[in-house]
């Protein structure tokens, strides 16, 4: 991936000195250019093209914008019911992620997320302790995080 992006630039700033133009939108016709040129290479060159995972990346920074926005709606449903009726606990999320990279940013993911927070992991890297808010189900819960965040996060890492 990093030397699709590097190929991509150098074609870019070629584009710039053979158009003879040293501007943004040359560097960015260029750079589009460069995409093409690499997407049509792609068999020549090692790797998946970089365009992929750059849109997984897209996608899983879009469903953190949704996700935060429809728990930001329940913490304010929670907030403005007269006697709300919560039910906040901790439960286990077996994991998929193995790396450490991949358990901190689902973790963050979770915690940035109105209502959770990512409490601790266990010492074999296996599971993620979760506190929520209120939970009606703990299995929904878990299965919401697993289809969504840990899902997402997959595609990007792998």
């Amino acid at each position: 991936m990093p030397f699709q992006i590097i190929i991509n630039l150098i074609i870019a700033i070629m584009w710039m000195f053979l158009s003879e133009s040293y501007t943004l939108a040359s560097f960015i016709a260029g750079y589009i250019w460069g995409i093409l040129l690499v997407l049509l290479l792609n068999r020549f060159i090692p790797g998946r093209f970089y365009g992929i995972r750059v849109v997984k990346i897209v996608k899983l920074l879009l469903l953190f914008v949704k996700e935060l926005f429809l728990s930001n709606l329940g913490i304010l449903k929670l907030v403005y019911t007269p006697k709300p009726e919560i039910e906040p606990g901790i439960f286990a999320l077996p994991l998929e992620v193995k790396s450490n990279w991949e358990i901190t940013i689902l973790a963050h993911l979770i915690s940035l997320t109105p209502g959770t927070l990512s409490v601790a992991v266990s010492d074999e890297n296996d599971i993620l302790y979760i506190h929520a808010m209120d939970i009606d189900e703990v299995d929904k819960s878990v299965k919401e995080i697993k289809e969504s965040f840990e899902k997402a996060i997959l595609e990007v890492t792998r």
